[in-house]
């Protein structure tokens, strides 16, 4: 339908505008968000929601130029079948330069241009009617009558997953004598129609409303009665037997609002005998009939309008209405709602301070709360049906207005819809060919085959529960556009939505058919004919207790279709829009059913389904400049680039967000990991090499498989945002980790060669291009397409958590240090002039325990969780029980931030966060990275003890998991060293020394102290011969070691803070070293 109604929309252009077409002025429509509170009987709760597209009103000539056609080629497109001959082409370019693997040798056009696959469509429908699947009948569907057929989802501009939505048409009799304006309807019963919802609520009739300003028009109907409403819902009711000739509405009057204001109305079910017709200035136009009935009871917009006109008297002038009109009309209790009582809407203005009909946003809310809750639980207190339920009684009040003749059924569609054809459609009833899936044993199996399914997401089968509640005959059958005939009538073309359900079937097949064509054209594999795939051959190839047909084609070939059939079937996966849940994945299900009703081993196992693409967190959108198509994103972002922000856009039947900073990013991303692994390959021997066996190699070798675990499940599951996250992002931050970790140890070589190639291979399946590159880099042969996923080994999970441990500690080291270089403020707020010097020692504490008071809290938490299965209480329910234990009294302050913690800790490890222990030794730990720590923290030694030896104020700072650091400076006395060498950038620092200092902490203070110094074991230490002249003779160029001795890497320093002496012991032997020593970097000798 789409293609055909674009060239023909072509060929009306050139006809109205010439060639190359002149188009007037463009105009712009786009369909207005509605704030209706809509009470389904139905769940709709994904098709509400459905792509309701906003469009321009561009000319398709228009739209085609901005595809970067040119007018002589855009003339071509006018016959439709040249857009099957145009398109397929460029797709297949498109997808084959993003890397997809795709077995084109199954492509095919899904038309009746493709003989073979014609031939497949009316097997599947032959057989869907012999098992009474199709009907033919009377049925509400949404209609185009420009194009003269039923408008289904596909066949829409806007509107997509919008249905007919059922009206009471309730009906208002005009008293006589009429006004003026309707003087020439005198003696005809006269009926001001009005389109509800809620047909229960017509108890509590009050008056009319109509809008001053609208057009309204009467007209006849067959039975001589005459109808009041607007034009477009006469339009609605002209397709559905309301009028004796279809689409002809029989006008006999045309007026406005304003017109036909205090007129007196007998209304069905109000205890009121006459009410009047008022003004209501918030009435649509676009939804219902343009006449509303008012029940200011339970309608928040009737009170709020009723009360306008009680309150303003100018109001009620302007529009001739009278006191009598009004003020002798009183909201009726007819629902007893919880919570707002029974006159609900009353309750909710005053509620919500709502001042006028036009406080839009608060009437919004008001209702929403009063027509939700009034349906669901609100109780009836009149009538009948007194005492019950309103949406149990709703069917039956409906019911008996429409028997004793005060209202009518009508349908109209649920929001706007524009076809293809640039019409707008109407509901209508209309004889066709209809799949009946409301059927209750076709229903029930679906239900079946759904519970069996993968969906993936739980909102998805949410959603596909939602339909098959909802869904019942669908119609099959239009007679315009493309596509395969109905077999038995001709005169009916299958709509798109209906041929495509069980094509995966075709797909086995279709290499052995088409020739390597779309349109099957072409001499095939077993040179079969279009004509020679009868009912019979699809049965023997399809269904397992088929006998061998009666055919020219070989039986060799028959059996390999067979074959290919039974290996691929059932389907696996099947991926597709969130929007066609509400049709296409559903007929997808029921047609599988139908078809392979004998067979539930060939029903769909899996669906997968994909929310919508937004571009730079916007809606794409030509007419805005905010689109990308396939071939601009490769040239722009290169096909890994593209595949790999893609990936990384979302997950969820969530719209996805292609972000093209996070594509430039991840370009820079992939780049750099290149550049890397060269840079690997070119140093390898600065790596260590042999097995792997350091503390660092064990934890990265666990977190690697750990990873490449996590990465299976999440590509299992179709998570490929979640795979780029634990199979790329946290790879390589596992990989920095250990980078970091093994500066001293040194890196491994073995474990480094390894981690690339597990990288690569993981990254393949969305950065094809990029990992088959660096898998030749490694020196790899063939292709990364053909490399095994990586074995999962052991995975250490007590080393990773300790690996874990270790880093959160230095992180935590690293805020104590911070805070402790912070210098402190003074009672008035002002900083200290003198800064905190530099710390050179740390002790590390460790507690073996919790303390008592968070010991108890654990305790009392674990047995709280225990007993809520499995679940922590609220916190005032834990404070309660908290509150009981007298030791916790001097700690009631801290009590709830580490409840707080101890929760947020469930969330990621369960009950294991009461344990009062580790899993590991986090001393020995400590011990183990001492060096580490040292090194990150800069601190020339660090204690490592356990809490019994602290101070009390540390131990409450202290609990498993969570060690404490102590800062201290080590006296000492600040001496200048001095190096002598020529042309170089090592000038005269000052280190402070202290007591028994050795050789080797000078001169790693000295290498800490410059950058230019690369290897520390390199430099040489000297003292002068005279510690109090020696500095003070002219240096010399020539022996720049005159006057100065080397002091051995054994020697120690003696330092004396109340003399402020510095010695040196060098073997027994004492020197006195002044204020100045000398270091040469033997690296700058020649």
């Amino acid at each position: 339908m789409p293609i055909k109604a674009c060239a023909d929309k072509l060929k009306r252009e050139m006809e109205l505008y010439g060639y190359p077409p002149q188009f007037p002025n463009e105009e712009k429509i786009e369909e207005e968000i509605k704030d209706d509170i809509v009470i389904k009987d139905k769940s709709k709760g994904t098709k509400s929601k459905a792509i309701a597209k906003t469009t321009n009103a561009k000319y398709q000539w228009q739209i085609m130029q901005m595809l970067g056609l040119k007018n002589e080629d855009i003339k071509k497109f006018a016959d439709a079948s040249y857009w099957l001959d145009y398109f397929p082409p460029l797709a297949v370019k498109d997808i084959k330069s993003v890397g997809l693997h795709v077995d084109w040798r199954r492509t095919f056009i899904t038309t009746d241009a493709n003989p073979f696959f014609d031939s497949f469509v009316r097997w599947q429908f032959q057989h869907l009617k012999n098992r009474n699947k199709i009907k033919y009948g009377k049925r509400y569907t949404v209609y185009s009558p420009k194009d003269g057929q039923p408008c289904m989802d596909h066949d829409r501009s806007s509107g997509e997953g919008v249905g007919p939505q059922e009206y009471t048409l309730i009906k208002m009799k005009l008293q006589e004598p009429y006004p003026s304006s309707l003087k020439s309807l005198s003696g005809k019963p006269v009926y001001l129609v009005a389109a509800t919802l809620r047909p229960e609520t017509m108890y509590g009739q009050t008056n009319c409303w109509l809008h001053p300003d609208i057009n309204y028009i009467a007209y006849v109907l067959p039975n001589g009665d005459v109808y009041i409403s607007t034009e477009r819902a006469a339009r609605n009711m002209a397709y559905q037997d309301f009028f004796e000739e279809e689409g002809k509405i029989p006008i006999v009057l045309k007026f406005t609002g304003k017109e036909i204001l205090g007129l007196p109305l007998e209304a069905p079910l109000t205890n009121y005998k006459v009410i009047y017709t008022l003004p209501m200035l918030t009435i649509k136009e676009d939804k219902g009939t343009g006449i509303v009935t008012s029940v200011p009871s339970d309608s928040p917009d009737d009170y709020a309008a009723l009360m306008d006109l009680k309150k303003k008297q100018a109001l009620r002038e302007k529009y001739n209405i009278t006191d009598n009109m009004i003020f002798s009309y009183d909201p009726v209790p007819i629902i007893e709602v919880p919570e707002f009582g029974n006159l609900c809407a009353v309750t909710l203005y005053d509620k919500l301070k709502i001042q006028s009909q036009n406080d839009k946003v608060k009437l919004l809310q008001a209702k929403e709360m009063a027509y939700l809750k009034g349906f669901y639980d609100g109780v009836l207190l009149v009538g009948q049906y007194k005492g019950k339920k309103v949406q149990d009684v709703k069917k039956h009040v409906q019911k008996e207005l429409i028997n004793e003749g005060k209202a009518v059924i009508y349908y109209e569609p649920e929001k706007t819809i524009i076809s293809r054809s640039n019409d707008e459609c109407v509901v209508a009833l209309c004889n066709q060919w209809y799949l009946d899936y409301g059927e209750e044993t076709w229903k029930k199996e679906a239900i079946e085959a759904l519970n069996n399914l993968n969906t993936f997401h739980d909102e998805v089968r949410k959603n596909f529960m939602a339909c098959l509640n909802w869904l019942h005959e669908y119609a099959c059958s239009r007679t315009y556009g493309l596509g395969t005939k109905l077999p038995w009538d001709e005169n009916w073309l299958i709509e798109s939505l209906s041929d495509s359900t069980i094509y995966m079937a075709y797909y086995t097949v279709a290499h052995l058919l088409q020739g390597g064509t779309f349109k099957g054209d072409k001499p095939n594999t077993y040179n079969i004919k279009p004509d020679e795939m009868t009912s019979e051959v699809w049965d023997y190839i399809f269904f397992k207790d088929t006998k061998f047909p009666k055919t020219k084609i070989k039986k060799e070939a028959l059996d390999h279709m067979r074959r290919e059939f039974n290996y691929w079937y059932p389907v696996d996966l099947r991926v597709s829009g969130k929007d066609l849940i509400q049709n296409h994945l559903t007929f997808f299900i029921y047609n599988h059913i139908a078809i392979w009703s004998k067979q539930p081993e060939l029903w769909p196992k899996g669906i997968r389904a994909n929310g919508h693409l937004l571009l730079n967190s916007s809606k794409m959108s030509k007419s805005e400049g905010n689109f990308l198509t396939l071939a601009e994103a490769v040239e722009k972002f290169s096909a890994d680039g593209m595949r790999l922000c893609l990936a990384d856009s979302g997950d969820s039947i969530e719209d996805a967000n292609f972000v093209e900073s996070t594509a430039d990013a991840g370009i820079l991303r992939l780049y750099t990991f290149i550049e890397w692994v060269k840079e690997v390959l070119a140093s390898k021997d600065i790596f260590r090499q042999g097995k792997p066996y350091t503390f660092n190699d064990k934890v990265f070798e666990s977190e690697m498989n750990q990873k490449i675990q996590e990465t299976e499940e999440n590509y299992s599951k179709m998570l490929y945002k979640e795979a780029l996250k634990t199979g790329f992002f946290e790879l390589q931050a596992v990989r920095d980790k250990y980078l970091q970790l093994s500066a001293l140890d040194g890196i491994n070589w073995i474990l480094i060669m390894k981690y690339i190639e597990f990288q690569i291979i993981l990254l393949s399946p969305i950065c094809p291009h990029i990992t088959e590159h660096i898998w030749t880099l490694i020196g790899k042969e063939g292709s990364i397409l053909n490399a095994r996923w990586p074995q999962v080994g052991f995975i250490d999970e007590v080393l990773i958590k300790s690996s874990q441990y270790l880093m959160d500690a230095a992180h935590s080291f690293r805020i104590l240090l911070k805070n402790y270089l912070t210098p402190k403020k003074t009672q008035k707020g002002k900083s200290e002039t003198l800064t905190v010097e530099k710390p050179t020692e740390g002790t590390i504490w460790v507690a073996k325990t919790y303390p008592p008071w968070q010991s108890t809290i654990l305790t009392v938490m674990k047995n709280l969780y225990l007993k809520n299965d499995n679940n922590l209480p609220e916190n005032k329910i834990i404070a309660l029980e908290l509150g009981k234990h007298q030791e916790l009294k001097k700690y009631m302050k801290r009590l709830m931030p580490f409840v707080q913690v101890i929760r947020e800790k469930i969330q990621l490890v369960g009950l294991n966060a009461f344990n009062l222990t580790l899993d590991f030794d986090e001393f020995k730990v400590l011990q183990d990275n001492k060096k580490y720590l040292e090194n990150t923290l800069d601190l020339e030694n660090i204690v490592i003890k356990y809490t019994n030896e602290a101070p009390e104020k540390t131990r409450e700072e202290c609990c498993p998991g969570a060690p404490y650091m102590n800062f201290s400076v080590k006296l000492g006395i600040p001496v200048f060293i001095i190096n002598p060498q020529k042309y170089n950038g090592l000038f005269r620092m000052t280190i402070k020394i202290a007591n028994a200092d050795t050789v080797e902490n000078i001169i790693s203070r000295i290498s800490k102290d410059s950058k230019l110094i690369k290897n520390s074991s390199l430099i040489s230490l000297y003292r002068y011969n005279d510690p109090l002249l020696g500095p003070r003779n002219k240096p010399t160029t020539e022996n720049i070691l005159k006057g100065k001795t080397l002091i051995p890497p054994n020697s120690v320093f003696n330092v004396d803070m109340e003399s402020k002496n510095i010695s040196v012991d060098v073997e027994g032997i004492t020197y006195n070293v002044g204020n100045e020593l000398i270091y040469i970097y033997q690296s700058l000798e020649n």
